[in-house]
């Protein structure tokens, strides 16, 4: 064969271009309900977004926490607030309770790792301010410790978690809750990521709009 006349497409290769379409369309098919189970979680989200607008506007601060994968959310979640990356939003107060690694170990190795959030909160958090657990499967027991100081300090707490929700969904300690009903960690993350950037979002709308903060609020 010549260049001007190339070898048609083996029958190999069309099977594999097949069967390649057919993973990336299981891949997306995979996200797709998740997503509008997030979707369908619309009122939640602007009643969690609500609340934590006025516990800004109040003086409060936002403070997150997770381990593992969720560890680094936390940290996305607080530098969105405190570093906006759109232009002309306004900075909020966060932070993230994963950043300091000598602390987190240090409290770990003497008080054991479900300590490693509730003893931080005791001693930085204010009863004005907000807390956000993030849980891949729901049963961190660091979060849910975590979460549950939180309400005992008189914080507004809120959950991020996947698959079924586990301890942390059906704990009265949280507020407000967001889940994402997966059992594949990668798709609960990027539900997360989007979650957590739409809470940002909304609750600048909020800021944008007082007057739906409540007359006791912006007076």
């Amino acid at each position: 064969m010549t260049a001007e006349h190339p070898a048609p497409a083996s029958s190999t290769a069309t099977t594999a271009a097949a069967t390649t379409g057919n993973q990336v369309a299981s891949l997306f098919l995979r996200r797709e309900q998740p997503a509008r189970e997030l979707a369908q979680q619309a009122e939640a989200v602007a009643a969690a977004c609500h609340k934590m607008a006025i516990r800004f506007h109040q003086g409060g601060k936002l403070v997150v926490f997770g381990t593992g994968g969720p560890s680094t959310d936390a940290q996305h979640v607080a530098v969105e607030f405190v570093h906006p990356v759109i232009v002309g939003k306004r900075a909020l107060p966060a932070i993230s309770l994963t950043s300091d690694i000598a602390t987190v170990t240090g409290i770990a190795a003497r008080s054991g790792m479900a300590a490693i959030f509730a003893h931080q909160l005791r001693y930085l958090a204010t009863p004005a301010d907000i807390a956000l657990g993030i849980s891949a499967d729901g049963n961190c027991a660091s979060v849910l410790s975590g979460l549950l100081t939180a309400r005992e300090l008189g914080l507004l707490t809120v959950a991020l978690v996947g698959g079924d929700g586990g301890a942390i969904a059906s704990s009265p300690a949280v507020d407000h809750l967001l889940v994402t009903r997966s059992t594949d960690p990668r798709v609960v993350k990027e539900m997360h990521v989007t979650s957590y950037h739409v809470l940002w979002e909304l609750v600048h709308v909020f800021f944008e709009q007082p007057g739906v903060l409540g007359p006791a609020v912006v007076a």
